[in-house]
Formats: structure tokens, C-alpha cells, sequence
């Protein structure tokens, strides 16, 4: 979806994203766009293989600049983790030990509680190819795994980042239904405007033999109301629909189709009236 507006103020806090041995910085450049879109901005890289800075996860970063820029190196998970409070590990495979396992919700949760309350935190992922291994998994304070299909488990590097990303934003929500920005509010149209919907409709498919066998028309009637009920239009809306109805008494199987709208039926009766004008004068 398009919608990066580089005027408006960048979120830009969060727990560090840490990516141990990553291999292509196209991933790399994925995960960082991830995160800007929901407003982390520290990346931390474990010996990535192909080196840093990378110009392939700068493009892959999609203007995502100001994360790509602050990206920092270590040369192991210890060295990268030596500074935070609080570090949970995310992981597809069950794992032996005694530390808690959350979901995404959770953990997107917690992390908020810590962060507020003053904690540096960390989210640490795996290899591409085979995640975390257990010594790394065990310097984590706890774990966090995805409830995905068991037999498909393996998520891509950015996947993972981008739902944990999204659970720490959502968790700073006043309310998990928030979006950015809502269709207009429009009250129920009162029931006089549906009732003139009704009438009018009626009226249009009686004259055009909507209604037959003449028998059915009551129950055609009323299954014509419950459908449009059933929606609870707005004023507004009741007015798009009762000028599509009025459009249709324009014209008729007889007429051309829209001769009837009346700035070309103006002009028609205006070109008649010349006509007939026109052959008085020739009588006379």
C-alpha cells in the first residue's frame, strides 16, 4: 500500500531488532523497511555475511534510510544483547528448557510495559536457513513463537520482524481496532427518507411491469424492503439511490437511451417546436 509521507514526524522508538548472521542484505533491507513502517528504528546485525554497509539493503529498504543509517555490528549475540534489560527470542521449533513461552500478543505487550517503565529491550532473530541454535535462544529471557501451520512453520527473516513490529505498535494503541484514519461517520437515515426509497422504487418498477405475476407483487414488495433495510443507508446514500431510480424515468424501450435526460429532452422539444413552427409557416 502506498502511504510513506515524508512531512509528516517519524515514530521512532522501540525495542532493537537483532538479526544474528543474516546472509542476504536484501533481507536485511526488507527488515528495515518493517520496522519503519511500524515506527523501530535500531537494528542490530550479528557478522552479517556479505558484510556492512550494503548498498542492496539500502535499496531493499525502500527510502527506509533513517534505519539503514543507524544500523550497528557485533560480532556475536552476547556483544549484542551486552546492553539491554530485557531480550526474548522468537523461534518456530519447540525448544527444551525451563523459559516462558509467549505469543506475538503477549510479547508485544510486555515489551511495551518494559519499554515504558525505562527497560532497554530486544527482540533477537534466527538465521534465514535454521534460526536461532540453542546457546543464542538461551541468553534470551524468554520466547516468543507464531501460531502458524505446524507442518509450514518457517517464516522469512522480514515476515517474522514485520509481525513482531506490528504487535509492538498495535500494544501502544489506545484501543486494538485504531487505525489511522476512519470513513466519515454518517447517522441511520430517518425512516421518512427510507420510506420515500421505497415509494419511489415501487412506483418505478410498477411502470416499467416489474411486478409479475400481479399476485406475488405483495411479497415481492416485501422482500424488496427487507433488502433494503438490511444495510441501514444514510440520508446521503438514500439520496444516491433515489437519483439513480429518477434516472430511469429518462427514457423508455422507445426513446434512445439517455434522450430523455432533461437538458437533451429540453433541446428535443425546443427542435420540435422550430419544426412545427416551421410547417405552420409553410401552410400558410
Amino acid at each position: 500500500m502506498a502511504g510513506t509521507d515524508l512531512k509528516k514526524a517519524l515514530i521512532e522508538e522501540g525495542p532493537a531488532i537483532i538479526l544474528v548472521e543474516p546472509q542476504l542484505g536484501e533481507n536485511i533491507g526488507m527488515v528495515a523497511r518493517a520496522m519503519a513502517n511500524f515506527g523501530l528504528v535500531e537494528l542490530r546485525l550479528v557478522n552479517p555475511r556479505d558484510g556492512w554497509p550494503s548498498e542492496k539493503a539500502r535499496a531493499a529498504a525502500s527510502k527506509a534510510d533513517h534505519v539503514i543509517d543507524r544500523v550497528e555490528v557485533y560480532e556475536t549475540v552476547k556483544d549484542a544483547i551486552s546492553d539491554l534489560n530485557y531480550v526474548i527470542a522468537t523461534t518456530a521449533r519447540e525448544r527444551d528448557g525451563f523459559k516462558p513461552v509467549r505469543g506475538p500478543v503477549e510479547a508485544g505487550r510486555i515489551l511495551r510495559r518494559r519499554f515504558v517503565g525505562g527497560e532497554k529491550c530486544g527482540i533477537l532473530f534466527g538465521r534465514e536457513r535454521f534460526g536461532l541454535d540453542n546457546e543464542e535462544v538461551g541468553l534470551a529471557d524468554e520466547i516468543v513463537t507464531f501460531p502458524v501451520n505446524p507442518a509450514f512453520a518457517s517464516l522469512n527473516i522480514a515476515q517474522a520482524v514485520l509481525l513482531m513490529s506490528y504487535e509492538w505498535m498495535k500494544s501502544g494503541l489506545e484501543d486494538e481496532t485504531q487505525t489511522p484514519f476512519r470513513g466519515p461517520e454518517m447517522a441511520p437515515a430517518p425512516k421518512r427518507a427510507l420510506q420515500g426509497l421505497f415509494d419511489h422504487l415501487e412506483e418505478a418498477l410498477e411502470a416499467r411491469g416489474y411486478f409479475r405475476p400481479a399476485a406475488k407483487k405483495p411479497k415481492m414488495v416485501d422482500n424488496l424492503r427487507a433488502v433494503l433495510t438490511r444495510p441501514g443507508f444514510a440520508e446521503a446514500e438514500i439520496k444516491v439511490l433515489r437519483g439513480i431510480v429518477a434516472s430511469l424515468d429518462y427514457f423508455s424501450p422507445k426513446s434512445p437511451r439517455g434522450s430523455g435526460y432533461p437538458e437533451r429532452k429540453a433541446k428535443a422539444d425546443a427542435a420540435a417546436r422550430e419544426r412545427a413552427d416551421d410547417d405552420k409557416s409553410g401552410d400558410e
